[in-house]
């Protein structure tokens, strides 16, 4: 298979976690300059970037998937599948390890856009600037004293193995319904269908248990009910299962296949 073409889909892939992780410092950045509603809409230009990202990455994925086929290249298609869930967990690592660094660029950015007033504005004037001192001062590196110290106290181990489950499922979901349809092509359009089944009930748990603890936390401590350190633990707690459930969607990739091609015999 062309290198190039696997390279950018793992790329594409890793992008899309990255951002997804840097979500959770928006979060938090919201709450320290009372700005949650405005961080959240400003965070979503960010978001246009990992939805290009999808858009781009969907097709080249098929592509693979269709060469493989033409090759009868199975083992070939795992190992590049396996890449591709690889490039998840560099990507929820990396945005983890950038966590302290985007709360502090993305509080100043809140901050400059009550100056400026608009998104395209902001966006002129930082290009403009060009602070490379400035940018040099605001980066972070991990408190992993601080880290130490939270993962210490108790943290809701329940809704990290939630979010550890859904992960994996959400991550692998689209590449085990892909791979069903290679181990039976006459199945493939039906097992691809089957993947927003997965990822549907994934987000249906994620949006009835997950969302809202977190939002309640989070509505907590922006209304002072809460310290910081409790949206802090919590981010903390889906960080980590985030970047297990990555890890755990090696171990599903297979077995998730063969399951959606038994259910998709029984539909057929």
């Amino acid at each position: 298979m062309e290198f190039n073409r696997i390279a950018l889909v793992v790329l594409l892939t890793l992008i899309i976690h990255l951002i997804d992780t840097l979500s959770f410092a928006a979060r938090i950045a919201g709450i320290k300059t009372k700005k949650l509603a405005l961080a959240g809409s400003v965070f979503n230009i960010i978001v246009l970037v990992s939805r290009t990202s999808n858009m781009i990455q969907a097709p080249l994925l098929g592509s693979i998937v269709e060469i493989a086929l033409l090759k009868h290249d199975l083992a070939g298609l795992e190992m590049v599948f396996r890449w591709v869930l690889l490039g998840a967990t560099a990507g929820t690592l990396i945005g983890a390890v950038l966590i302290p660094t985007f709360i502090n660029f993305f509080t100043i950015a809140l901050n400059k856009l009550d100056e400026v007033g608009s998104v395209p504005r902001l966006i002129i004037v930082t290009l403009r600037q060009r602070k490379t001192q400035a940018i040099k001062e605001n980066i972070r590196g991990v408190p992993f004293k601080s880290v130490k110290k939270l993962a210490r106290e108790q943290m809701p181990y329940k809704i990290l193995l939630l979010n550890l489950i859904i992960t994996g499922i959400y991550t692998t979901g689209v590449l085990s319904a892909m791979y069903a349809g290679v181990l039976n092509p006459e199945y493939r359009l039906t097992a691809s269908q089957l993947s927003g089944i997965i990822n549907g009930f994934a987000t249906i748990v994620l949006v009835l248990l997950v969302d809202p603890y977190s939002a309640m936390v989070t509505d907590r401590v922006l209304n002072g009910a809460l310290p910081l350190d409790s949206l802090n633990r919590l981010v903390l707690s889906l960080v980590i299962s985030k970047f297990l459930g990555t890890l755990l969607s090696q171990a599903i990739l297979i077995p998730a296949a063969w399951i959606i091609l038994y259910f998709t015999r029984l539909i057929i």
